[in-house]
């Protein structure tokens, strides 16, 4: 079974001029342990694709199937549940809860599912991303490299089937957001994850077994190393 199959993806909305096609007619499919690169030049739709990929959005028309769920077939509430059980989101600007300590934003989405280990994963993930002595710490006092560590703890810690990654270094120097993507590649490789990324780094991109390269709303190739 396919991890994720994107077919005759749209999305189109009004302007102020009509109607503006932010994605025409995307398609594409990804297996299971992909890792993915969206690459494009700023307003080609990338963030756009991966929300859509997330089911935060839903498409003017097309289907996007994540592991044989169809996410037309879902409603908000149910797309938001899917979210909880298979889906982790790195964003650029880490979306860190500022009044909850770094252990606290990690041990969230585990006590969200319920999993009476929150605790004890949270605090081995934190741990696993150097971050030990920072526990208690909230984001204010964490730097972005620190936060951004954390943001990837609390992605992977209900060992997601699907991990998005908006960006993920964009708001760091050049020395953090390399090591980083180190971390990320490297916790993926252990979690077995689907891993699609947003990036205008082509060297990031690069470490990716997949490229799709939109240029103004269409997917114009889609590459696959070799």
């Amino acid at each position: 079974m396919s991890a994720i199959i994107v077919e005759r993806l749209c999305q189109r909305v009004r302007d102020a001029d009509g109607w503006l096609d932010i994605l025409h007619e995307v398609s594409f499919s990804l297996e299971s342990g992909d890792t993915a690169a969206i690459v494009g030049a700023s307003g080609s739709g990338k963030s756009t694709l991966l929300g859509l990929l997330a089911g935060l959005d839903t498409p003017s028309s097309g289907e996007v199937t994540l592991f044989g769920t169809r996410l037309s077939s879902l409603d908000e509430d149910q797309r938001a549940a899917w979210r909880a059980r298979h889906l982790g989101f790195v964003f650029q600007s880490f979306q860190l809860l500022p009044q909850m300590t770094a252990l606290e934003n990690v041990m969230l989405p585990l006590e969200l599912a319920d999993n009476a280990d929150a605790k004890t994963i949270a605090q081995s993930l934190l741990e696993r991303v150097g971050l030990a002595e920072r526990l208690s710490h909230y984001p204010r006092t964490l730097s972005g490299g620190e936060q951004q560590r954390v943001a990837l703890a609390r992605a992977f810690a209900s060992r997601p089937a699907l991990l998005l990654a908006d960006e993920p270094t964009g708001s760091l120097d050049v020395a953090t957001g390399a090591r980083i993507i180190d971390l990320m590649f490297e916790l993926n490789r252990e979690s077995g994850s689907t891993l699609v990324l947003v990036t205008h780094d082509e060297s990031l991109a690069a470490r990716c077994a997949v490229r799709l390269r939109l240029q103004a709303g269409r997917l114009e190739r889609a590459e696959r190393s070799a």
